[in-house]
């Protein structure tokens, strides 16, 4: 097995129990806990792993509105922006994009009035010129992650 395809075995793995351990991972993937350690760690200091987190079901938690915020932004300011985008907490995903908007947000809410608030909290903001905001109506697939490609 070369290094690169027990790299993508071990993270296809992890993709299916993050909370494997070691030697459940070594026992699967026919290698020593040893050799799983040390592929781990290059993983983790090459950034392709950065962190192992909870898949969070926000719905059940009552957030329940989902909004899409595209947003035009003031061209030197778009770094300024994003950065306040990404530290707002309710905002899960923020993304600098083509097209007619700069700026694409995903954020959770309670309810629509949490949202009207989020929403005019950003058009306060001299800088962003315009805002289109979707709420998503049903979730189809949200934070989904695929296999990498093994060679076999």
């Amino acid at each position: 097995m070369t290094y690169e395809n027990l790299d993508a075995k071990l993270v296809n793995a992890l993709l299916g129990n993050g909370r494997a351990s070691l030697r459940s991972l070594g026992e699967d993937l026919d290698v020593s806990v040893t050799t799983v350690s040390n592929h781990l760690r290059d993983l983790e200091d090459e950034g392709v792993i950065e962190g192992y987190t909870p898949r969070v079901n926000y719905g059940r938690l009552g957030y329940d509105v989902t909004a899409i915020v595209q947003l035009k932004v003031e061209g030197s300011a778009l770094p300024e922006i994003v950065d306040r985008l990404r530290d707002q907490k309710q905002m899960v995903s923020v993304y600098e994009v083509t097209g007619d908007y700069d700026v694409i947000a995903i954020g959770k809410f309670h309810d629509t009035d949490e949202m009207n608030e989020g929403i005019k909290g950003l058009l306060a903001d001299q800088d962003i010129r315009e805002t289109n905001t979707s709420v998503v109506l049903n979730t189809v697939v949200e934070n989904a992650q695929f296999d990498l490609d093994v060679e076999e």
